[in-house]
């Protein structure tokens, strides 16, 4: 999936003629019109390239975990794809129309996965048809025109303090978590009645918005959390040096030098982790299959084989990283800047988890064979692969898991007439395409899909998706915790989550590495 980021018009805090209260509308996508997306690439949407009869859901920043409301009514016109969408009434939600009529989050984003798309001689994906998987509120966007344009909400019965209920936040399974794409089903936040469980961390807007207010309420909110998550933690320290900008605002995204995709884990996707199961939980598979034959003669036994269902233990891991913000990091510069610390240590998350199943894929594949190098030789080893794979199951192959490396030996390969085997734009008999500035390629007809977390010279051909995928991925966030420590002046702010990965059937990924 590909996450198109839009970029303001009139804002309405009435409830405008014929739109329901607690909705917005406004421009999803201009049509025929080139931006650049947050991977790089030079994006262009043709006339009705959506279809309108989808009703995506309405989410914050591209996270998944995020949800505010649904997307009601989707209309094509010659200026792109119009929206309007509904809030539901839940607290994010309710920070998020106020952050809408404040005009803080006045532009829309789409996170959309092509269908057909075709690169032009400029090197811009235009594409014709899309599946329109969410659309999401962001502070500034790729399309300048892509913005809210009225807002409708009815008004507040009385005016009430900033409270955190007793919660734990269950964010997504995610399928994902995708800071370029995708994040990677939902999980909705359950709510625990015993006294004394540890908060939730609020989110960035209701940090923010609480510090806006000020006054009690965000004294409440701090001494919330202080009074029900008194954890200790051995983590880096981040004070007021660790800024360069502070105590100048920030004004701009701060800069940085990683990208947190999580190609291995979105590509496989997410399932949710049991829950209730201790440290482990059973996954059954079948090892040995009844059977079926011919009847020799009539009243002659029938051919008969003995089921044998296998548990196949999965160990739990925990994941999770923290650091302390100074309260003069807070006090004296910009207030998002808790909002960087979490989206860092977020996108750390992604990172480390991303990298543990890129290893477990390595580590359990089964051993196929080795490519030399040569354009002959590698199409006739991926075919060697997949025929493993199918040979026994009829299962086919869809992926094609590569490092880096691999990634760049593949896209230089030529055929015996010096052409791209692999050319940006393919010709009717080429045999895949693939570009330097992306990773969506397909290579003999696999979804290629290229890991800095993989060790150099992997490449693995693999049935890693659909019912029949040889490797799952378990995964439950558990989102951001906080709490003050009064005795640095400082907050401490933690993310973590669990993982659980199994190679449930290894004939499903054939290791053909460079040699």
């Amino acid at each position: 999936m590909i996450q198109f980021q839009a970029e303001k018009i009139t804002i309405d805090a009435q409830t405008p003629e014929g739109l329901p209260s607690r909705s917005i509308m406004g421009l999803a996508a201009p049509y025929n019109v080139v931006a650049e997306v947050n991977n790089g690439q030079k994006v262009r949407f043709l006339a009705g390239a959506f279809d309108t009869n989808q009703t995506p859901k309405l989410i914050m920043n591209h996270d998944m975990t995020q949800l505010v409301g649904k997307v009601t009514e989707l209309v094509n016109t010659e200026q792109g794809l119009l929206f309007t969408a509904r809030f539901s009434k839940t607290r994010d939600a309710e920070d998020a129309l106020q952050l809408a009529l404040d005009e803080v989050l006045d532009s829309v984003s789409v996170g959309a996965e092509p269908i057909d798309a075709t690169y032009d001689d400029e090197g811009v994906l235009n594409v014709s048809k899309a599946n329109l998987i969410e659309l999401s509120l962001v502070p500034t966007g790729a399309f300048s025109s892509a913005k809210i344009t009225q807002v409708a909400a009815s008004e507040p019965e009385k005016t009430q303090e900033l409270e955190i209920p007793k919660t734990e936040l269950q964010p997504e399974e995610t399928n994902q978590m995708e800071i370029e794409a995708e994040k990677p089903a939902e999980v909705t936040a359950p709510i625990f009645a015993e006294a004394k469980r540890p908060l939730r961390m609020p989110s960035p807007a209701e940090y923010i918005a609480a510090f806006y207010k000020g006054g009690d309420t965000f004294h409440n909110i701090n001494a919330a959390i202080a009074e029900n998550n008194r954890y200790n933690f051995a983590a880096g320290d981040v004070t007021t040096t660790d800024y360069g900008a502070l105590p100048v605002p920030v004004v701009q995204p701060v800069y940085t030098n990683i990208s947190y995709l999580r190609p291995v884990m979105t590509a496989i996707g997410a399932r949710a982790m049991p829950t209730g199961s201790g440290t482990t939980f059973n996954r059954p598979s079948i090892t040995t299959h009844t059977s079926v034959a011919q009847q020799v003669t009539e009243l002659s036994a029938l051919s008969s084989t003995t089921m044998v269902v296998t548990d196949n233990s999965v160990v739990k891991k925990t994941f999770g990283g923290t650091a302390l913000v100074s309260e003069q990091s807070i006090d004296w510069g910009d207030p998002s800047s808790i909002n960087i610390v979490l989206q860092d240590l977020a996108g750390q998350y992604a990172d480390a988890t991303d990298n543990y199943c890129a290893d477990q894929i390595t580590a359990n594949a089964t051993v196929h064979g080795t490519w030399n190098g040569n354009a002959s030789s590698l199409v006739a080893d991926i075919y060697s692969a997949a025929g493993a794979i199918n040979s026994s199951t009829n299962v086919q192959a869809t992926h094609l898991f590569v490092a880096p490396n691999v990634f760049q030996l593949i896209g230089g390969l030529v055929d015996g007439s010096n052409r791209p085997l692999f050319p940006t734009v393919a010709p009717y008999n080429a045999s895949g395409t693939q570009s330097a500035a992306s990773w969506n390629g397909n290579p003999l007809g696999l979804t290629m899909v290229v890991d800095k977390n993989f060790a150099a010279n992997t490449m693995i051909v693999a049935c890693a998706a659909g019912a029949f995928a040889g490797f799952e991925i378990y995964e439950q966030q558990k989102g951001a915790i906080t709490l003050e420590q009064p005795e640095v002046l400082g907050r401490r702010v933690s993310f973590r989550g669990y993982l659980a990965t199994l190679m449930i059937d290894a004939t499903k990924f054939q290791s053909i590495n460079y040699l």
